[in-house]
């Protein structure tokens, strides 16, 4: 009989990255807080990211892509070493749709199926560039949109939407393919979201995923978005994704030569779409406006949401770009035009592509994520736990999207994130 989950950590000595990240920090007071006999906890912390903006691809590679295969090396040298459990992103599929299972990547694969993808000559153009454009002597403004450019352009060129997910999957496919006979297990969250219950409801540190829009659209600044208004939005609270990570330990440590893969979302079990979304969200700041910086309630209209870019386009075209160029054409002819004018309708259609551009793969996405692993970790730990099975809830099932929204998540994103 395999031990519940308490008893598993128990003297157990854990190293944790990517603290003091969001998930990582609800990860560790969990084990804290449910076992104080915990042999030793071996955090890795993150020195403060002193790489200017130029060099978020070479960032990108070194952290999301050579940074688990660093990590990887220093657990097979480990004398007793038991487990890795990697953290990676559902989102490394890309914009496939239907329903996405819980398969591993094989080195070299690619999602459009365009030739092979050689991590290694990633790394080499990445460095050739960076050596071109200092020999050069670019402005550092020019070597970051060129850098984050070419990032976006390799993704692309092997089926990938953005960097981001890019360089997450070659990470993955070098843990499977380096990882030899230690236990590998990989847990694919989705779209992360404040906590449920642990440690209390509604925490969360950030702006995170959709929570950009929320915010944007309780202040006001946001009248129309590009979303597709039946697409699942595939959310899942981060306590769950812990509990989900510490059941997935319990069930793989020392069992050599595994690989498992672990999609922790809501999309299969319990789905809500863009439009449930934003009409809980129009709802609560309807009752509950944000005041303003001259005191007064922020008065929210429902919104519109377009589902193409196309329709996107045009509607950011008459709306906003046209009154625009005439602002400007006025400030030409008429050298005493003032032009602070035209500076909040700039600020808004900024606003309003930058969010388009960096949602634009997940609230257009079609793809549902099979979770068949994760389900069947949730039924035989149940019986394992036993009566500590709410200690370690992580059924997608037991969410009530309207209640948690309305009641947890955008208060939480008021009080923590807001500060209000």
């Amino acid at each position: 009989m395999e031990p519940n989950c308490v008893q598993f950590l128990q003297d157990k000595t854990i190293l944790v990255t990517g603290v003091p990240g969001f998930l990582a920090k609800v990860f560790v007071e969990k084990i804290l807080r449910i076992q104080p006999k915990v042999k030793k906890l071996f955090l890795l912390l993150r020195a403060a990211d002193n790489e200017s903006a130029m060099q978020r691809y070479d960032v990108g590679l070194r952290i999301n892509t050579f940074g688990p295969l660093n990590v990887l090396n220093f657990a097979k040298k480990c004398v007793k070493g038991q487990l890795l459990l990697h953290v990676s992103t559902a989102y490394i599929c890309g914009e496939q749709s239907g329903l996405l299972q819980e398969k591993t990547f094989n080195m070299g694969e690619t999602l459009n199926g365009h030739g092979k993808l050689v991590i290694e000559t990633e790394m080499e153009i990445m460095k050739q560039k960076m050596k071109e454009l200092h020999k050069q002597d670019c402005p550092e403004e020019e070597i970051a949109q060129t850098m984050k450019d070419l990032g976006m352009s390799r993704a692309k060129l092997h089926g990938w939407p953005n960097t981001y997910v890019f360089t997450k999957s070659m990470g993955e496919m070098l843990l499977g393919n380096q990882r030899e006979n230690l236990p590998v297990v990989i847990i694919r969250p989705t779209m992360i979201t404040s906590t449920f219950s642990e440690p209390f409801p509604g925490w969360i540190e950030g702006l995170r995923t959709i929570d950009s829009v929320i915010v944007a659209y309780g202040k006001g600044r946001l009248k129309c978005f590009l979303a597709d208004p039946n697409s699942v939005l595939d959310l899942i609270p981060v306590d769950m994704v812990a509990n989900a990570m510490v059941n997935a330990a319990a069930r793989h440590a020392g069992k050599l030569g595994s690989q498992t893969v672990y999609h922790v979302g809501s999309s299969c079990k319990n789905p809500i779409t863009f439009e449930q979304v934003h009409n809980l969200a129009a709802r609560y700041f309807t009752k509950k406006p944000l005041i303003g910086r001259d005191g007064s309630p922020i008065i929210v209209s429902k919104g519109t949401i377009l589902s193409t870019m196309a329709q996107f386009s045009f509607y950011m075209t008459l709306r906003y770009k046209l009154p625009l160029q005439m602002l400007r054409l006025i400030g030409i002819i008429y050298p005493w035009w003032d032009g602070n004018k035209y500076k909040d309708i700039d600020r808004k259609i900024k606003l309003a592509m930058r969010l388009v551009e960096l949602y634009r793969p997940y609230v257009l996405f079609k793809g549902i994520f099979d979770d068949s692993n994760t389900e069947l970790l949730r039924l035989e730990r149940k019986e394992v736990n036993k009566e500590m099975n709410d200690v370690f809830q992580f059924d997608p099932k037991t969410i009530d999207w309207e209640d948690y929204i309305t009641t947890i998540h955008i208060p939480g994103l008021i009080t923590y994130v807001l500060r209000k």
